[in-house]
């Protein structure tokens, strides 16, 4: 037993509660202080009263209530001052064993609260983020991810085990993110340990069903549904007297995933999320068509790699966890040989959990995220607003992550959490920050995609190996042309050769006009192959390329997308192709929102392996395309007749 506890037996049992609840961290201070002298109880209690006169005079007389001004939760003054906030640590008690100790899992869990909820009995709504990477993550060294420098449809070479995570931070303060933004606008913020991270029981599953129920359980512990505890085998129970009932998440990445698998089980309580550039599917974040993808910047990661780069807790029961989850289960149903979807993947699908949602959701992503792309965000909201869920969206021009403008989170939970009528669900539905604009300077749209858009189809004019066209109408007897993979060319490189057999490329005219893509683009595409196996990827480029300074990359990038010709049928069956047989298959590209200014081509790039992208089997698999039987339709703002008007030359004056 400390100091401060031994102490603390002797003081008179009137005092003994209002240091452990009500005091903020400075008073306690000069309490210990006082403590470990063995000042006399006269001394103490003079410290606490002039120290928490002071306080009353800071925060003044402004009510210790949430404040509201255009819809939106304002900063109150009483709540402001960190020192004066309650903080404490508990574990919650989960309705799933996933160890195999015979024992319930239990989540720990750190709560940030204004001290009014102690000392006045205040009870407020809570902002809630779940993690698995608070605890400190693993090894990224490139000896860790799987060698994509593999042959297509031959079992790969076995992966090493980087070392068990070591654990970082210590109790009872699990992340300090959110809190500046939330506690002073008259929220709690809770945040938790992801299953088998941290001080939390359990084994990571990657999207198995206890990253969702983990959450589920926390929630019913704020609406006094669950049992939490002060220690994670003790059983003194913790109770969350001070929450309204009304809980909201939010999070970007796997933190964004969370909420929206939370959300997924229905949990009573959990009324508003903001998930932000969030992996809906980890199929479609390791896989595209059937094909094997990673995610950009992560050449050779697989879902066992982020198995072991996010176990950091349990200890005692690791090598149970390793054996069972990822030995077992991802092992088996992971599939790096054909890429196939199947039912390994679809329980990692939220999309087909999608059924007990009934949380508001405002989504975030950016249209040049290429680690967690674009459509894990689209392809939720599409099917949330046709189950009719209150939705809205935010899009950028930028990479991975980028919450909302606080503007619009702060509406969004202030209605949902605080149950102010402030008119939210009128808003716009999307809100897109267009390309030379500052973040928090978005552009509202009354949906996404946007209601004008509509399919415009290209059709390819022969050119290899140098540049072909095309154009909206087609022209017949084009035949084939036929490009040579090899994955040590980048994608810019080749976009950027006037000449070169390694991939096809088509432009546009001109444009004398800027013209608007928004939507989700397609391919249909008739191809053989010289092996049985073959990458496609399909860029959608910007030509010419930007040479300025300060460009980047995505600046000539529209959208891409790959797919494995072995799945034209389906994405959950692939069949070795024959070579020099023709097969037909049509796949989309990334969902876009992107104005292309005058002066630049719009180019479809149809190539094989992908450097950054794909696995790498050895160049030389030749890739034939029937011309007459491709084309790429995209989804233009005003239609075909906005988009000639495009390409004709400019009237003087405008």
């Amino acid at each position: 037993m400390d100091q401060y506890a031994i102490r603390r037996r002797s003081l008179p049992t009137t005092l003994t509660p209002l240091i452990d609840g009500v005091f903020p961290a400075f008073i306690k201070s000069q309490m210990m202080f006082c403590l470990r002298s063995y000042c006399s109880p006269l001394a103490l209690i003079v410290i606490v009263a002039s120290a928490f006169g002071n306080f009353e005079a800071a925060v003044g007389a402004e009510p210790a209530v949430p404040v509201f001004k255009h819809g939106e939760a304002q900063i109150v003054k009483a709540f402001e001052d960190p020192d004066y906030w309650i903080r404490n640590d508990l574990w919650v008690e989960t309705e799933f064993d996933s160890d195999g100790d015979d024992k319930l899992d239990r989540m720990h869990v750190s709560v940030t609260r204004p001290r009014q909820t102690e000392s006045e009995g205040l009870k407020l709504p809570v902002v809630y983020v779940s993690s698995p990477y608070f605890a400190g993550t693993g090894a990224q060294g490139k000896e860790f991810f799987w060698d994509p420098r593999h042959e297509l449809g031959e079992s790969p070479p076995k992966r090493e085990h980087f070392p068990a995570v070591e654990r970082k931070g210590t109790r009872p303060i699990i992340s300090k993110s959110h809190l500046k933004e939330w506690v002073s606008r008259g929220y709690i913020v809770v945040h938790s340990s992801s299953p088998g991270t941290g001080l939390s029981q359990g084994c990571p599953t990657v999207g198995g069903d206890n990253e969702s129920l983990a959450p589920k359980a926390v929630i019913d512990w704020l609406c006094g549904r669950a049992k939490g505890f002060t220690t994670p085998t003790g059983n003194q129970n913790v109770v969350a007297d001070w929450c309204t009932g009304k809980v909201g998440m939010t999070g970007t990445s796997y933190n964004g995933t969370i909420p929206l698998a939370a959300a997924t089980t229905g949990v009573d309580g959990l009324e508003a999320i903001i998930p932000i550039a969030p992996n809906t599917s980890y199929y479609h974040y390791y896989r595209s068509n059937g094909l094997i993808r990673h995610p950009f910047g992560y050449l050779g990661e697989d879902i066992d790699y982020l198995y072991d780069y996010i176990h950091s807790g349990n200890e005692a029961q690791r090598d149970h966890c390793d054996c069972e989850v990822r030995d077992k289960e991802m092992a088996d149903g992971f599939d790096r040989v054909t890429g196939d979807y199947n039912d390994f993947w679809a329980g990692r699908d939220y999309l087909n959990d999608l059924e007990p949602l009934k949380a508001a959701v405002l989504m975030a992503h950016a249209f040049n995220d290429w680690n967690v792309v674009p459509e894990h965000s689209v392809r939720i909201l599409e099917a949330l607003k046709a189950k009719g869920v209150p939705t809205q969206a935010f899009f950028h021009q930028g990479g991975h992550g980028g919450p909302p403008p606080m503007k619009m989170m702060n509406r969004w939970f202030t209605r949902y959490l605080h149950g102010v009528e402030n008119d939210v669900e009128n808003d716009p539905r999307a809100w897109i920050v267009r390309e030379s604009d500052a973040r928090d300077k978005p552009t509202p749209y009354s949906d996404y995609p946007n209601p004008s858009a509509s399919p415009v189809t290209f059709y390819l004019r022969a050119g290899a190996p140098e540049q072909g066209t095309m154009a909206t109408t087609p022209n017949p007897n084009q035949g084939t042309e036929t490009l040579v993979d090899n994955f040590s060319f980048s994608g810019e490189a080749l976009a950027r050769a006037e000449w070169t057999k390694h991939r096809l490329i088509y432009l546009s005219e001109t444009l004398q006009k800027p013209v608007h893509l928004s939507g989700t683009p397609s391919i249909s595409i008739r191809l053989s192959s010289s092996k049985p196996a073959a990458n496609l990827s399909v860029w959608l480029v910007s030509l010419p390329w930007t040479e300025a300074k300060k460009a980047r990359i995505t600046d000539n990038i529209i959208t891409r997308g790959w797919a494995d010709p072995q799945n034209y049928q389906s994405i959950r069956e692939s069949e070795p192709l024959e070579p020099g047989r023709f097969y037909e298959m049509t796949f989309n590209l990334q969902p876009d929102d992107q104005v292309i200014p005058k002066g630049q081509q719009i180019g479809l790039m149809i190539f094989s392996s992908d450097r950054d992208f794909t696995l790498h089997p050895t160049p030389g698999t030749l890739l034939t395309v029937d011309l007459d039987k491709t084309s790429i339709t995209l989804p233009i703002v005003g239609g075909e007749p906005l988009l000639r008007d495009a390409f004709l030359p400019s009237k003087k004056g405008d």
